[in-house]
Formats: C-alpha cells, structure tokens, sequence
C-alpha cells in the first residue's frame, strides 16, 4: 500500500499527510545539528574570528591609553582607560555576534546553497535557535578572552561577573538576531556591508562605548537613550567597575526586550521565507 507503513504487530497504518513532523514538537537532532554547524563556522576559522577581535581590544587600549590616557583624568571615579575597557568588551562581542548570523546567511545565499538549511524539517523557531546559538557563543568566547586579557594588561577584574555574564549574553544575543534579519534581508555582499558600516557600527561607537553620556549635548543625549545597545553596555560597564550612567535592572528589561522583538522578527522571515525562498 502506498504511503502506509506496518506497526509493530503487522497491522496497517493510516498513511500521514504530506508535510507532518515524524519526530516529535521538536526536531532535536536538526537543531543539534544547525547549532553545531554554525559554531564549527567560526571555531574552525579561529585566528579570524577569535584571535584578530582579541588583537583589535588590545590596540583599542593601547592607542587610548598612549595618546589620550594621560591627560584625561577619571571618568566616573575610575582611570580613563579603565572606564573604556569594558565599552571596547561589549563593543568586540556585538560586532562578533552580529557577523557570525549575517555572513552565514548572506554567503549561503549568495553561493545558492541557503537550501541546504531550508529542506531540512526545520521550523522557523528552531532556525532562529541554531542561528543565535553560533553568534552567543562565537560572542561569548570573545569576551571572555578580552576579561582575560584586560585582567593581564590593566589589573581590571569584574566587580559583578554574574552581570557582566547576563549583558554579554543579552548583547550577543541581540546582534545576532539583528544579524539574521540583516542577513536575511541582504541579497548581495555590499548590501551587506552597507548594513554594517551604516547601521551596526554607528550604533556601537555612539553608545557610550568611550565616553560618558553625560557629557552629551541635551539632544544627543536624548537620542543615545533610544539606543538599545547603550544600555547593553552601560549594563557591562556597572557589572565590569560598578559604576554606570543609567540603571542596570533599566538596561536588562530594555536588553530582554530587545532580544525578544528581533527574535521573533527572524523567526517571522523564516517562517514566511522571506527572500529565501522563491
């Protein structure tokens, strides 16, 4: 009989509609796979995607701390460069996070291969999942080898670790959902630069990363508090030296909030297949 399968006794089966999961609410095995996938992405590569954001934290401090450390005085009770690092940490993740979902999305498309992950019976729920699991640890690594290195280089030690955990995952987190949209909605690689250099990298520089927002003008001020990533790493910078411009639990709801509208924006593209599919 076609399409019926035999149970266990002999008995016939009602054969199951065209499109029906054979494997549970959840496809643990796929989405196992998707998340190994894109850890191995980045893993595999790790003088680019490790060793260089490493390298690149370190001449942050270094060129401030040469050419403005000095003279600056402190910033918020604590040494200029002291107060940067943990900008430059939240700063190094985001960018990490964010191009670990996009350029897996963008080259799959563009190499004609982004089928590879759409034939599999993989919901939109579990794509998102696969995805944000490569760009939270390829941002989690990250910060934890510049802690590392500042702790070597500077003597900082995080005064709240557990918050400074829950703000780098929430940044993580957040990029790399903003790195599957932006990913999903580019169709070439210079769109996909343009989205970096115009979007991404404005947001990260101009979110309190080196300087405090108090010093702003009344306007930009203003305009830096509509800024999700501001309170990520003003979040950080509370769990990294105990002193922050807003407040931490203001930085959370905002984060989780954050998190939670992006993610359910991918998974609305995915679900749709929204320049995905044909």
């Amino acid at each position: 009989m076609t399409g019926a399968r035999t149970g266990r006794e002999g008995a016939v089966e009602a054969p199951r509609p065209h499109g029906t999961r054979r494997f549970g609410r959840v496809n643990w095995l796929g989405l196992y796979t998707l998340c190994q996938r894109e850890i191995l992405r980045f893993t595999n590569v790790w003088t680019q995607t490790l060793l260089a954001p490493l390298v690149t934290a370190g001449l942050f401090i270094v060129i401030f701390t040469i050419a403005i450390g000095p003279s600056r005085g402190d910033v918020m009770g604590v040494p200029f460069t002291t107060f940067i690092a943990p900008g430059i940490l939240m700063m190094t993740v985001i960018q990490n996070a964010f191009a670990n979902t996009s350029s897996s999305i963008v080259i799959a498309k563009v190499q004609g291969n982004i089928v590879d992950t759409l034939m599999p019976p993989l919901s939109g729920g579990e794509m998102v999942i696969g995805y944000l699991a490569g760009g939270i640890a390829r941002g989690l690594v990250v910060a934890v080898a510049i802690t590392a290195g500042f702790w070597l280089a500077i003597g900082l030690v995080p005064e709240h670790p557990l918050v400074v955990l829950v703000f780098v995952l929430l940044g993580a987190a957040f990029l790399a959902g903003l790195g599957m949209v932006a990913g999903i909605f580019a169709e070439k690689f210079d769109q996909m630069a343009a989205i970096t250099n115009f979007i991404v990298t404005p947001l990260a520089f101009l979110s309190g990363t080196f300087y405090s927002v108090e010093a702003l003008p009344p306007v930009m001020y203003e305009i830096t508090h509509l800024n999700p990533i501001f309170y990520l790493i003003d979040g950080a910078r509370y769990g990294m030296i105990g002193q922050s411009d807003s407040s931490p639990w203001l930085g959370f709801v905002v984060g989780v909030v954050s998190v939670a509208a992006i993610t359910v924006l991918a998974w609305s593209m995915f679900r749709r297949g929204y320049r995905l599919k044909a």
